[in-house]
């Protein structure tokens, strides 16, 4: 009898953010050849700092950062990477924008999924998430959305705030989900809109860290 064997799970974060190995300036200088061959156009950085965000631009300008930003990972904010986006004249695609799952319209299940590895999906953390996204689907509830298109226009609003371009990109499982997720850019949050949810999910209001701890020091390069 054959037994099925399955793929071992994703570890995040992936290889390709910054390797803490190898100078972000001898990285980008790599790109900026490809660039000057022809064979890609533009440059862009995944969850690194700040400061690696300064020294490769001024190796290459640099066309985005790839950060993950929600109401649960509000890292871009703590950490500088959007005053240097916006310093450096960046856009930046926010991944991940529904807290993997957490904000959207049902929780996944996540026993056979990456998410079984996050601490936010463990409990007692689960619980204490759950809750703040009850309290975030009230406010969508009262602005006649969902909370997953609530959820999508925080990080534009949040953009429109400081000056950076964030455009938000959300996964989409069907044309529906589609067509929900791009209602989203109708939505228009006021001060008091975004004050209100600052104050439901401040900063580091999340419970469990993004990834497991002993894959953290791959963030903020």
């Amino acid at each position: 009898m054959r037994t099925r064997t399955h793929a071992p799970i994703r570890i995040y974060p992936p290889e390709s953010r910054v390797d803490p190995n190898v100078p972000v300036e001898e990285s980008v200088g790599g790109m900026a050849e490809l660039v000057k061959e022809g064979k890609t156009r533009f440059i862009s950085l995944s969850e690194c700092s700040a400061e690696s965000l300064r020294r490769g631009s001024a190796v290459h300008p640099l066309a985005s950062l790839q950060m993950e930003y929600s109401w649960f990972s509000r890292d871009a904010e703590e950490q500088g990477q959007i005053d240097a986006s916006k310093e450096l004249g960046l856009a930046m695609m926010a991944y991940a924008v529904l807290g993997r799952g957490m904000l959207s319209a049902q929780l996944p299940k996540v026993a056979d999924d990456i998410r079984a590895q996050l601490p936010r999906f463990h409990s007692p953390n689960l619980e204490k998430n759950l809750r703040l996204r009850s309290a975030l689907e009230a406010i969508a509830r009262g602005m006649n959305a969902t909370l997953a298109q609530l959820s999508i226009a925080w990080p534009m609003a949040q953009g429109l705030r400081a000056g950076v371009f964030i455009v938000p990109i959300p996964g989409a499982k069907s044309r529906r989900h589609l067509e929900e997720n791009a209602r989203a850019a109708n939505i228009v949050l006021t001060a008091n809109d975004l004050a209100e949810i600052d104050r439901i999910v401040p900063p580091n209001a999340a419970s469990g860290t993004r990834y497991p701890t002993g894959q953290m020091h791959r963030l903020n390069v």
